[in-house]
């Protein structure tokens, strides 16, 4: 345990934050698989199930004592848990990877731990490790495997906050309590590493410490030490791979070169049997779009029962998303960011070779949807998974003007998707876009 504490505070500090410049070529190698993926499924799963209250926050808030939250572990019991059925089931929705709640705030592992004492293996009516059987399942499958930890417990003795109104300590009254806290975390860590060597960490909880409490860049390398190819969240103060937004799809591209929306299907993260509030299938389908049009992947959420369980409705939406996704994958999987919208009213994505451009319909758009600026020509348009080839026509096209005219694409009703219709619109090269703001049209 001091060994470990030692080793990390004397680390030689390697910054390498989401938006740091010095990323080289290996990173982007690494990241690859994480930008092709486009979808990835988020499991909340502790004892908060049981009760179906807010994880973690409901005794942090006062909404429940600490002692009442606790006592969730008697319900905890995995009796229906199918690893394997999960997994299959992710697959189905379309999804390349994965990442599941190890340990929440609350401090409740889903493994057996050697550190601390509070996990499904000693302390719930399960008396099993659930989280070991899930990472052999993704891997059988080939679904890449991700960890959320948090690196806050507000259920251990050596950490500073216990509740909003109720703080243990200051690090600068007791440094030693601290480190102790540190090597706990940091012990879990190595672990998780150890037993389990994700392709990702998920990374929450860090906005109660700065970087240098946490020993973000120490921890950074201690990981990237065992395993080059681990991915990090932005959730380490700065010492992420790629930006985290939550719930709310960016209204503006993210700067970041990489970046992932986590999204939960209802308004809860864990099972809470009371909340109904479902997103459609349609609705799920069209935010999809919209991350991949802007170069993101959705971390889509479900929360299972705290017997193993994963409510129907959350199944029913991973596989209406799976149908879809697997029906156009050729605009999906590999492809890259789309267009601007002004030149296209919608969501969109482009090949690699960038000559050939994705167009994602909502609804019946009355017959023809309309590209403008558009300075290539047209070679063919077609369907994407039922292939029919569709017509187009060019407008407002003078020859004394660079305006390229605007290109109408008509769309009979019999192609519609019953959720959306994705075109491909094959270019006769590089996408080549008309923008006043770089050379002005004139003329009037």
């Amino acid at each position: 345990m001091k060994k470990i504490s030692f080793f990390l505070l004397f680390l030689p500090v390697v910054m390498m934050g989401q938006n740091d410049p010095t990323h080289d070529t290996s990173d982007q190698d690494k990241m690859a698989w994480f930008q092709d993926a486009k979808l990835g499924i988020f499991i909340h799963w502790g004892i908060y199930a049981v009760n179906g209250i807010d994880e973690s926050w409901s005794f942090y808030n006062g909404y429940i004592s600490h002692e009442d939250y606790v006592k969730q572990t008697d319900g905890f019991t995995a009796n229906n848990y199918d690893p394997e059925e999960w997994v299959r089931l992710i697959r189905d929705s379309g999804a390349k990877y994965s990442v599941i709640t190890s340990r929440h705030h609350d401090g409740f592992a889903l493994w057996k731990s050697r550190y601390g004492n509070f996990n499904a293996a000693q302390n719930s009516k399960a008396k099993k490790d659930v989280l070991t059987p899930f990472v052999k399942a993704l891997r059988k499958y080939n679904i890449k495997a991700g960890i959320y930890y948090s690196l806050s417990d507000w259920s251990h003795e050596d950490y500073t906050h216990f509740t909003s109104d109720k703080k243990r300590y200051d690090i600068k009254d007791a440094p030693e309590r601290w480190d102790k806290y540190r090597n706990y975390f940091q012990g879990q860590l190595m672990e998780l590493t150890d037993k389990y060597n994700p392709d990702l960490y998920w990374f929450d909880g860090d906005w109660e410490h700065s970087s240098d409490e946490w020993q973000a860049p120490e921890v950074r390398k201690m990981l990237l030490d065992i395993n080059p190819r681990v991915i990090l969240n932005s959730r380490l103060q700065g010492q992420g791979d790629y930006a985290t937004p939550e719930q709310g799809m960016p209204i503006v591209k993210p700067k970041d070169k990489y970046w992932e929306l986590c999204m939960t299907m209802n308004d809860s993260w864990g099972y809470q049997k009371n909340d109904r509030n479902y997103k459609s299938s349609d609705q799920i389908i069209g935010i999809f779009a919209d991350v991949i049009s802007n170069g993101g992947n959705l971390l889509l959420d479900i929360g299972p029962m705290a017997d193993g369980t994963i409510p129907i409705e959350q199944v029913q939406i991973m596989k209406d998303l799976g149908i879809w996704i697997n029906k156009h994958q050729e605009a999906i999987y590999a492809s890259t960011a789309g267009i601007p919208k002004e030149h296209f009213y919608g969501p969109s994505t482009m090949s690699k070779d960038k000559k050939t451009l994705y167009l994602f319909i909502k609804g019946n758009p009355g017959g023809e949807v309309v590209l403008r600026g558009l300075k290539n020509k047209i070679n063919r348009v077609w369907v994407v998974g039922e292939g029919t080839k569709l017509n187009h026509t060019v407008l407002g096209k003078v020859y004394w003007s660079e305006y390229p005219g605007i290109k109408y694409i008509q769309v009979p009703d019999y192609v519609l998707d019953n959720h959306m219709t994705v075109l491909a619109v094959l270019l006769d090269g590089e996408i080549n876009l008309f923008r006043e703001d770089e050379k002005s049209a004139g003329g009037n």
